[in-house]
């Protein structure tokens, strides 16, 4: 299908997933695809960006040399693009496939950012996304702007959905070995992946028996042995809270917020899925510190704020970030 008259391409790409949507005029979605993790640092820029042509291919677009551009505006919200040379090389890239008249490339913090703030308001706030990984961004209407390196130890990060399964499966380990306390995950962990021991566990994922990507359905096991009253569970899970805490109490005074009424959105898996452990701590450690903030957990699709960042670029009617919105529920 070419279609050349659409408004915005809006492209979110985490590291387990990609989503896009083709959007109207009036913000309607025209068709939207799929595609799998995106991750330049392990694949390479190009590498990476085909698996955005990926996604659009899946969403029955034909995108390729002398298809010409299917939107007049390409807004991509990509994780792992932590730095402004990183953003740089994959606009770039992105903008040699044609696909847009113009481009932006965007954090994909931005695009949960974007997705907690209301239709005509000024661009002011903080979010912090917590799924395979974490990160957070804070925004003022003058343009500032705060942001961390987010990848991983080497930049102080802590947690995410892939930092807590690793967390809960040395705990566990430790747990059955004797060398730390014990834990009820050194049950649950191995036998969720359909394990006797620890031991069997361990040799399985060394030997590469068990798929990576399956690692990350261990931490909702983790949290159902800290609601469980599990205590090591639960210090893992009230370590999380406080991470997210940290990193947007840091973000809001970086800005002068922190005594102010902006919001703060939650989004990712991890926090979307409304686990009390993690955000009734969340909510009480941040009304310690930002009395005045309003937090909001968004579960809608992170391509919905892609999309709402390119309707912003393009000055778009209220009535087409409705429709938008509805869309994505």
């Amino acid at each position: 299908m070419g279609v050349t008259l659409a408004s915005v391409l809006a492209i979110d790409a985490g590291n387990s997933k990609t989503d896009v949507a083709l959007l109207a005029p009036d913000g309607s979605v025209l068709c939207s695809g799929q595609a799998g993790g995106f991750q330049p640092p392990r694949t390479g820029v190009a590498a990476a960006v085909d698996v955005l042509a990926e996604a659009i291919a899946d969403a029955g677009l034909r995108a390729g040399p002398g298809a010409g551009p299917l939107a007049e505006r390409v807004s991509a919200c990509l994780a792992n693009a932590d730095f402004a040379v990183e953003e740089r090389e994959l606009a770039r890239e992105i903008e040699r496939r044609g696909w847009g008249r113009t481009t932006a490339v965007h954090n994909d913090t931005f695009a949960l950012l974007r997705s907690g703030l209301p239709t005509g308001a000024d661009p002011c706030g903080v979010a912090v996304v917590c799924g395979a990984g974490i990160n957070c961004v804070g925004m003022t209407p003058d343009g500032r702007t705060a942001r961390f390196p987010a990848v991983g130890r080497i930049s102080g990060d802590w947690g995410g959905g892939g930092g807590l399964a690793e967390e809960a499966l040395w705990f566990a380990a430790r747990a059955e070995d004797g060398r730390g306390g014990p834990t009820e995950l050194a049950r649950a962990l191995p036998a969720h992946l359909g394990h006797p021991s620890m031991a069997s566990l361990i040799e399985a994922m060394h030997l590469g028996r068990v798929p990576h990507a399956r690692r990350h359905e261990l931490t909702p096991v983790l949290f159902a042995v800290a609601a469980a009253g599990d205590p090591v569970a639960l210090s893992l899970v009230h370590r999380q809270a406080d991470e997210v805490v940290a990193m947007a109490s840091v973000a809001l005074g970086r800005l002068g917020l922190l005594g102010q009424e902006v919001p703060v959105v939650l989004g990712g898996s991890v926090l979307a899925a409304g686990h009390p452990q993690l955000n009734d701590r969340i909510a009480a450690g941040l009304t310690a510190r930002a009395p005045r903030a309003r937090t909001c957990v968004i579960t809608a699709p992170p391509v919905l704020g892609a999309g709402l960042l390119g309707l912003d670029a393009l000055g778009s009617p209220p009535e087409a970030y409705e429709k938008l919105r509805a869309h994505f529920g």
